[in-house]
């Protein structure tokens, strides 16, 4: 199998997994509905206690309601464009503070914010690791990450890149392209370099948008 065949397989797998990923969450909402229409329905009935039906010789059957289907192509369409808007190009060398503590802010965000995030004011909810992967699956993966923190409305999340020691010339390839990608995120609102002891150089905390 050839390079090009192995990464158009790659891509292949990395979208049947964002596709099973859709699935299983849309399932998740649907039986989450279900328990809370369960329980409003248990809580009617303990309130209005025992009744008796009425009886009535005509009724009209109504039909159950359908199923919603499940949009994964939607949701497959809505990541590409995702993807596709975030360039490789991006210049973020006005935009960040590059002394020993990088970050970076959105326009209107105080430094008290910065601060706050390096001292764990806001608690981890979630990570992500992209050491290891591929530009291209890196940028697909970090998308579907980034969609599902606002979807569990996720404040403060942890993404890992890596240092970039075992790359040509020890150069933090992917750790420049998590910049640019996460600047261009309207929902980011801020991110800092990790502590030491939460990955260091190799990972970044990042601030996200509440709803």
């Amino acid at each position: 199998m050839n390079q090009r065949s192995l990464h158009d397989l790659k891509r292949v797998m990395s979208q049947l997994k964002a596709q099973q990923q859709a699935e299983e969450e849309a399932a998740r909402e649907q039986a989450e509905r279900a328990k809370r229409l369960k329980a409003e329905q248990d809580l009617f009935t303990l309130s209005v206690g025992k009744v008796r039906p009425i009886k009535a010789k005509e009724r009209v059957p109504l039909p159950a309601p359908a199923v919603a289907p499940i949009a994964a192509q939607q949701h497959l369409d809505n990541q590409a464009a995702l993807e596709e808007s975030l360039s490789d190009d991006f210049d973020v060398s006005t935009l960040l503070d590059t002394d020993a503590d990088l970050s970076f802010a959105q326009t209107g965000i105080g430094s008290d914010v910065l601060r706050k995030l390096r001292r764990g004011h806001w608690s981890l909810q979630g990570e992500i690791d992209l050491h290891g992967l591929r530009s291209d699956e890196a940028r697909t993966a970090l998308s579907g990450f980034l969609q599902q923190a606002l979807k569990r409305e996720w404040r403060c999340v942890r993404v890992v890149h890596g240092k970039g020691l075992g790359s040509p010339g020890r150069t933090p390839v992917l750790k420049q392209k998590v910049l640019r990608w996460l600047v261009q995120r309207t929902e980011v609102l801020a991110f800092v370099q990790a502590p030491a002891n939460q990955g260091g150089a190799g990972a970044l905390l990042v601030l996200l948008k509440g709803r």
